[in-house]
């Protein structure tokens, strides 16, 4: 057993209500259930079942109650994202309680409990407390895991075959290599840390390896100097899951691609699982071999689309949620709108506006949110221009140019035209008036037609759907 975790102090609160013991159950067996009751129905059930259901109450020393938990894992993770949950439950089954003391303590007559305790040679994810060899993957962040993934339809295929790898104790047919691609900041590396983190908690005896494909080349340039690429063959190909971000790096290394091709069979021959990612699909990686690209989409390939506003406001509404703050509704609209260009960006610009208004000791409201964020307005307004959007429209439909400012009707011209109508609607600032002018004085009920007739093809027809995606990737908007 080891004790000593940590004691975190809580203020008083002023509900007073005891758990109703039962005959032969000890107070603090009586006590507990009742406080996972609470924690279910504040938490979630897959909360509960994940992090919640191993944890035991001890004893009540004076005003704190010591849990047990099988695992060092389990107990900082808890510490650090529910050890204010568990305080006000407590608290208000036992009005004594003020504290807590986390202590890690094996349960192997616990089926719950034992399931999540690690195997004796250590899980091999590499994190800074990991007992893993060094410098052989990347840190985990804490932050990425599946219940703070934001599921919607740009993402969905790629969610639910992480969700499948993570859950399963061996590869999955039909998903080995999994492989994620899209731009940057839509979720790729979101998802390889959720996979990495669910199969620490709930398959410990695999060993997992997450790192990026420079890292990767990084080890065997290593290996190759100290004349030691045995031990780099052995580590790498001992692994259960191995998962390799922007694959797309080792784009022109000829030796460190060898190697990747002889790990990547090694590995799906002994039934071992990979997940790869990327910037864009396997068949479009130039300056990799074709052998290689052959392999990285012999499983399942899972595009994660562009944003959509949707899935921004609801990435947004996540992350007050997380944090318990009050951001207005036009405020979180107005970001997921005007931000488009990846998560990262929005959370940050969500990030400087609550900072801004808690440090001045101010409430949230859009006109403050448009002045404090004009840097990056700007800048995504610069990212992309009508002309700009007019230009990759034209390319992908192979028309001229000057399509979009003629009077022509016929659908070959007048379709590609309110596609970029509707592009330049949603991805500038600009007015409908003012998008008009830029297709050869055009009313604005023109413009608006356009947006709403494309508006309406996007929910219902899939192709047309995709088209404006793949011109929105192009741009990178």
């Amino acid at each position: 057993m080891e004790s000593g975790g940590t004691t975190l102090e809580h203020g008083a609160l002023n509900i007073t209500s005891s758990p109703n013991t039962q005959p032969h159950m000890r107070y603090e067996d009586a006590l507990w259930n009742a406080v996972c009751t609470r924690l279910r129905v504040v938490l979630g059930e897959d909360v509960y079942r994940s992090w919640l259901k191993p944890i035991q109450l001890d004893m009540i020393d004076d005003d704190c109650a010591r849990l047990s938990l099988p695992t060092r894992f389990i107990r900082d993770w808890v510490h650090n994202h529910y050890s204010s949950a568990l305080i006000d439950a407590l608290s208000q089954e036992d009005e004594r309680i003020r504290s807590i003391d986390l202590i890690i303590q094996a349960r192997p007559n616990n089926d719950a409990a034992s399931a999540l305790t690690p195997a004796p040679v250590a899980l091999e994810v590499i994190t800074p407390e990991a007992d893993a060899a060094p410098d052989m993957g990347a840190s985990l962040d804490p932050r990425y895991t599946f219940d703070r993934f934001v599921v919607g339809k740009p993402n969905e295929l790629a969610y639910a075959a992480a969700k499948r790898i993570a859950d399963s104790s061996e590869a999955l047919v039909g998903c080995n290599p999994l492989f994620l691609y899209g731009g940057v900041g839509l979720g790729k590396t979101h998802l390889m840390h959720a996979i990495a983190w669910h199969v620490r908690l709930h398959h410990p005896q695999r060993r997992v390896v997450y790192l990026s494909a420079e890292q990767f080349m990084y080890q065997f340039i290593k290996a190759l100097q100290s004349r030691d690429t045995l031990a780099f063959k052995e580590q790498f190909r001992s692994v259960d899951v191995l998962m390799v971000d922007d694959v797309q790096f080792i784009s022109g290394k000829d030796s460190t691609q060898e190697e990747f091709f002889h790990t990547f069979n090694a590995l799906v021959e002994q039934n071992k699982q990979l997940v790869i990612s990327a910037d864009r699909s396997p068949t479009d990686l130039s300056g990799i071999e074709e052998r290689i690209r052959s392999r990285l989409a012999w499983g399942l390939v899972a595009d994660i689309h562009t944003t959509s506003f949707e899935l921004r406001y609801g990435i947004l509404e996540s992350k007050v949620a997380q944090q318990s703050i009050t951001v207005p509704r036009d405020v979180l609209e107005f970001l997921a709108r005007r931000i488009t260009s990846n998560v990262r960006e929005l959370e940050g610009a969500l990030t400087r506006v609550v900072a801004q208004a808690d440090m001045l000791g101010m409430p949230v409201t859009l006109e403050g949110t448009q002045i404090l964020l004009q840097d990056l307005l700007r800048s995504c307004d610069r990212r992309v221009s009508i002309e700009d959007i007019q230009k990759f429209v034209a390319d992908y439909y192979r028309v001229k140019v000057s399509d979009m400012f003629s009077p022509r009707r016929s659908v070959s011209v007048a379709r590609p035209r309110q596609v970029a109508m509707y592009l330049s609607k949603i991805l500038t600032d600009k007015s409908l008036p003012e998008i008009g002018r830029k297709f050869g004085g055009k009313d604005h009920t023109t413009v608006m037609h356009a947006v709403k007739r494309i508006t309406d093809f996007i929910h219902n027809d899939p192709e047309l759907r995709e088209d404006v995606e793949r011109i929105q990737r192009m741009m990178g908007a």
